[in-house]
């Protein structure tokens, strides 16, 4: 594998969905996000270099750069088949550093290196010296010190948990994460200074917090965002323990899971994936969907519902689907962080909502 924009044209493998186990299509790979093309605002975010010097490259496949410069997720890394590592829509990763407004001399924290291209970014706006850049996979982030320094970046590359923060080289004034994570860890908010602003994917949404008077608080974006979630968490569903499990009989629609109730259920249920098995005429004959801790479930046009684990998912299901007779909007939702507790909530800070587990690392 060689790096740069003076390889050969290769293609990078495009992906929004993969096959599960058991034949169901998994959804959530690919990048969506609100509005049109980039704002002439983002033009000073952008290096003269190329996007594709951050793109792992072959030097066997004439489409390289027509993938690299759509604006569209990309497939960088795969193991066993699965994708461990995209690189994420150029305008969604724009949209979040507009939101995270880095100002001249903040200090930035990122969580998920990847291709290090918003890595990049950040380091030709802020300095090198501002800028922070943790993965947990040393294949990538020995990667990314050779493709940055081509590029004529040294920002410090960390291989590590990125939940865990870097303290030593705190305090920072801004945080973003460029994977799904359950939550905002509390290490976070501890090694920011007051004011300091994250963007963080949870869920199909992006956070935008605010840190002050000890806690962060703030509210969700309002396009959507999906990531893959952050490595330690990536947990496969248990759908071949569950023909043991009893069947039980459910109301819900089935594409209510995939459509209405799916961003209210990223967020009631941290780390969830969701996959559907179509029927003859294309459409779902079956849903499933998953959480780190095993816990699974499945659920079929005709009501059937088979579920195991720790969390009784479906249950989770049900009270949305009371909650939400229609889609509600993403900047409806809002997240506090404290040192005891992490809540999502929606329309008010008291108003219905969910107390989430804290990050545990890995």
């Amino acid at each position: 594998m060689t790096v740069g924009i003076d390889a050969e044209r290769a293609n990078a493998t495009r992906g929004t969905r993969r096959t599960t186990r058991r034949g169901g299509t998994r959804h959530g790979m690919g990048g969506s996000r609100a509005g049109g093309a980039p704002a002439p605002v983002r033009a000073p975010l952008l290096p003269a270099g190329r996007r594709g010097r951050f793109q792992p490259v072959r030097q066997d496949d004439e489409n390289y750069l027509d993938g690299v410069y759509a604006d569209q997720a990309l497939t960088t890394q795969l193991n066993g088949g699965d994708s461990t590592s995209p690189s994420s829509e150029p305008g969604l990763m724009l949209t979040m550093l507009e939101a995270l407004d880095v100002r001249p001399g903040h200090r930035v924290y990122e969580c998920g290196t990847g291709t290090c291209w918003n890595a990049a970014l950040l380091a030709h706006r802020l300095g090198d010296a501002n800028v922070t850049t943790v993965d947990v996979d040393p294949g990538l982030t020995a990667a990314a010190v050779e493709r940055l320094a081509a590029a004529g970046y040294h920002p410090v590359v960390h291989t590590g948990d990125g939940a865990a923060g870097l303290p030593e080289r705190g305090p920072f004034d801004r945080v973003i994460a460029t994977c799904r994570m359950q939550a905002i860890p509390w290490e976070w908010v501890a090694q920011s200074v007051e004011d300091a602003v994250m963007v963080v994917p949870i869920g199909w949404g992006l956070a935008r917090v605010v840190v002050r008077d000890g806690q962060a608080q703030g509210r969700f974006l309002p396009g959507g965002a999906y990531f893959m979630p952050r490595r330690t968490l990536a947990v496969g569903p248990r759908f071949d323990s569950l023909d043991d499990s009893p069947v039980t009989t459910t109301t819900v629609p089935i594409d209510d899971l995939m459509d209405r109730l799916q961003f209210p259920l990223s967020l009631a249920l941290p780390g969830c994936d969701t996959c559907t098995w179509p029927d003859e005429k294309d459409g779902i004959h079956a849903v499933g969907l998953w959480t780190p801790d095993g816990s699974t479930a499945t659920a079929d046009g005709t009501g059937h519902v088979r579920q195991l684990g720790p969390r009784r998912l479906w249950d989770t299901i049900e009270e949305l689907h009371a909650l939400f007779p229609t889609a509600p909007d993403r900047d409806e939702f809002g997240i506090t962080v404290t040192a005891e507790r992490l809540r999502i909530w929606w329309r008010s800070e008291d108003g219905p909502g969910w107390d989430l587990p804290q990050v545990v690392f890995a």
